[in-house]
């Protein structure tokens, strides 16, 4: 590599490296764009491509850094990594497995394509490749967590999914990430005592503090209070997550006033954070502050729309019967996941937007009239919500929930998208009744019982509902024999 280049790459790792990632892109990308371009300038821009959420272009500059380097085992296992980021499980298991074929033989080579593995629910073989990078590092932390979310999806026994954990936690030098894996599979298996119990069972170091104020914030908020107090203080800095459990501590406590102070100086930082401005309306609904129904204007914001038939259906009935089967067939796991909302029930674990089916594929070319619709009726504005609203957007994140009888999801917001979506697809008899039982509901702040639901949404069979992704929304439980059967996505401006 010449000098000017290697000064030019050089320069853009050092604008990344304090903060100026979109600088160190633009710097790199005339150089990157030549068809003589030196490896290292495809390599740091691929990197810094996929550091600022530009996945597609970061795997394109991969795919041109394997051709020129097709004996480089970092660069295989790059583009590995960004094929599973994109959610093309097929993909990245083929290139994780030429990775290991060239030798490389590294733990996160065996996670990628353990994770690859679990995306086409092939579950026997990932658990084995999840296994595989442990024997390359028993105590893998991400590996770890992924294992035993499996094992708990899978059989919906927490001892046997807490098993390799406690075995870890006890070779452990610093137990201290592994015990919050613990904490937070406890948590979601419905054990919230256990879950803490877990958290303060060594010393807390500030993202353990954090996760015990998370742990015990419906039980007892003066005391989550004081342990986001303590995380702040250990952090030394401003930590979003950290300012977002003083703030949930405060709205629990019953002091807006209090919970505001650190909403606002969140908001500085990260003003259109989906999480920030759902304690924002939080705090002003309870202040009784009339900008809350700028927020969540449910006349405005929350919009059903009919789905028409795609091409190839003669008939929408008969494209939700095809989608059902599909969507059935992915559903091969027990219970949900750690980290989500639904309770009794089963998520998917692939993208499904990047799905190969063609009846999936097509669900995804049937709500591009709807998505553009809302947009449209949307317009402009200077809110949260308007001031996104290019016209344009990208599908962010998709997947199927089918919930059991009982099942519901909790009240919850959205963190990565922008407009976020329920499409209901198949639905039990329960919904017809006047309880409300399988209904989507709007504005109940989770913790909160004095701010309840004020707006739903009767599903029905072939209808998507879209929403600001700040919306606190969850679903009521239902009663009968029958599941409900769900396909949602998060939508970003493109």
């Amino acid at each position: 590599m010449k000098g000017t280049a290697q000064a030019q790459v050089e320069q853009a790792k050092a604008l990344a490296a304090v903060g100026r990632l979109e600088a160190g892109l633009a710097l790199l990308a005339p150089l990157a764009a030549r068809a003589d371009a030196p490896w290292q300038a495809l390599s740091v821009q691929a990197d810094l491509l996929k550091r600022a959420g530009r996945l597609v272009d970061s795997a394109a500059l991969s795919r041109r850094l394997v051709a020129v380097r097709p004996q480089s085992v970092p660069a295989r296992h790059n583009l590995a990594s960004t094929l599973g980021d994109l959610g093309r499980p097929v993909e990245a298991e083929a290139v994780a497995r030429e990775t290991l074929a060239l030798g490389g033989d590294a733990p996160e080579t065996w996670l990628v394509l353990a994770r690859a593995l679990q995306g086409q629910n092939r579950f026997d073989e990932a658990e084995a490749a999840y296994r595989g990078a442990l024997q390359r590092r028993p105590g893998y932390v991400d590996a770890l967590r992924d294992r035993t979310q499996l094992i708990w999806m899978r059989t919906e026994d927490a001892a046997a999914a807490c098993a390799p954990l406690d075995a870890a936690i006890a070779a452990a030098s610093d137990p201290s990430p592994l015990r919050r894996i613990k904490a937070r599979l406890l948590e979601f298996a419905g054990r919230p005592d256990d879950a803490y119990a877990a958290l303060i069972a060594g010393p807390l170091d500030a993202a353990s503090e954090l996760a015990a104020a998370q742990a015990v914030m419906r039980a007892d908020p003066a005391r989550a209070l004081e342990h986001a107090s303590r995380a702040a203080a250990l952090a030394g800095r401003q930590v979003l997550p950290i300012q977002a459990a003083q703030a949930e501590a405060c709205l629990a406590l019953g002091d807006p006033h209090a919970a505001l102070a650190h909403v606002e100086a969140m908001r500085a930082a990260a003003p259109d954070n989906q999480h920030v401005l759902a304690l924002l309306a939080t705090a002003w609904r309870m202040d009784g502050d009339p900008r809350y129904e700028t927020l969540y204007d449910y006349a405005a914001f929350v919009r059903p729309y009919r789905l028409d038939a795609p091409s190839g259906w003669t008939s929408l009935d008969a494209y939700l019967s095809d989608l059902a089967r599909a969507l059935h067939g992915l559903h091969q796991l027990k219970t949900h996941p750690v980290g989500q909302s639904l309770r009794g029930g089963s998520q998917t674990t692939a993208k499904l937007s990047e799905s190969d089916d063609p009846v999936i594929a097509a669900f995804f070319q049937a709500i591009d009239g709807p998505i553009r619709a809302y947009m449209a009726a949307l317009g402009t504005g200077e809110d949260p919500l308007r001031s996104r609203n290019t016209g344009r957007y990208h599908v962010q994140g998709s997947w199927s929930v089918r919930l059991r009888p009982n099942g519901f999801h909790t009240d919850h917001i959205h963190s990565e998208g922008w407009l976020s979506s329920a499409c209901h697809i198949e639905l039990p008899p329960a919904v017809q009744g006047d309880d409300r039982e399988g209904w989507l509901r709007f504005g109940a702040a989770p913790g909160l019982p004095d701010l309840p639901s004020q707006h739903y949404v009767q599903p029905q069979p072939g209808t998507l509902v879209l929403f600001p992704s700040y919306m606190w929304h969850g679903t009521t439980p239902f009663g009968g024999e029958a599941s409900r059967l769900t396909l949602a996505f998060d939508v970003v401006p493109a």
